[in-house]
């Protein structure tokens, strides 16, 4: 990534306990630019081919446009990132008003996208990117469910989100008229030291905060990390497919 930090990751993916496929779908750019999660949604074959699109659409149109290593500014990589986010947005929605069999399909998408030293975060639904630095576990992204919009309305609180009938129904996802609304990319300037996860809802559907911050604090290795989260959600109770990458940064 740079001459000062470099960095490590794993990542598995699992339908879970309860599902009889597996709707996510992660990628990670073969020279570690870019990692994406994805969680599809509309049942069966319509699920996962939306977060099959994503992930592919996605890519190779940050492959295409993201000026990678010359010094280009903040505001052009995250205006490619949403770019690459509405074309993905655009073809879901096409293909779901033309076939029968993806009607009404969608999926959310969370990213780190990887420039100029820099990771680029962000997000379309409720799929988070999470931050551990210093001790300190930070939700990067905000959940686009209706939920998370009573919360910040003041209509019901955090708490009272973690159980209400619509925590899992999202106003903002791909393959909605509102999923090319854009992003909302942050910068954020990597740490040696800093472990980041990108997930589906699969894993903090079966595990608290305190137990993602454990295993990321504890596990010096990547892909066991990856592997307990997915675990600990597992036994945890989550009802969903589990998904996450996780990202470790060290000094070189």
């Amino acid at each position: 990534m740079s001459d000062g930090v470099s960095f490590k990751w794993g990542a598995i993916s699992i339908k879970g306990n309860f599902r009889d496929n597996n709707e996510d779908n992660f990628y990670v750019d073969p020279q570690s630019r870019y990692f994406l999660v994805a969680d599809g949604m509309g049942g069966q074959s319509a699920g996962e081919k939306a977060s099959e699109l994503a992930v592919e659409l996605v890519s190779k149109k940050l492959d295409l446009t993201v000026a990678w290593g010359e010094n280009p500014q903040a505001k052009t990589i995250t205006e490619c990132i949403d770019s690459a986010v509405e074309h993905a947005n655009a073809e879901i929605m096409a293909l779901g008003e033309i076939e029968p069999a993806f009607k009404s399909m969608g999926t959310t998408v969370t990213f780190v996208v990887v420039v100029d030293q820099q990771f680029y975060i962000g997000g379309v639904g409720d799929s988070r990117t999470y931050q551990l630095r210093d001790g300190i576990l930070k939700q990067l992204t905000e959940d686009h469910s209706l939920t998370q919009a009573l919360v910040k309305a003041g209509t019901i609180t955090a708490e009272d989100a973690l159980t209400h009938r619509y925590k899992n129904v999202l106003y903002r996802y791909l393959g909605s008229k509102d999923g090319a609304a854009g992003t909302e990319s942050k910068k954020v300037t990597p740490q040696a030291g800093d472990r980041f996860m990108l997930c589906s809802d699969g894993v903090t559907d079966g595990a608290t905060d305190d137990v993602i911050h454990r295993i990321l604090a504890e596990e010096d290795d990547p892909q066991e990390a990856a592997d307990a989260l997915v675990k600990a959600a597992q036994d945890g109770g989550s009802k969903d497919n589990i998904t996450c990458i996780v990202v470790y940064v060290d000094e070189k």
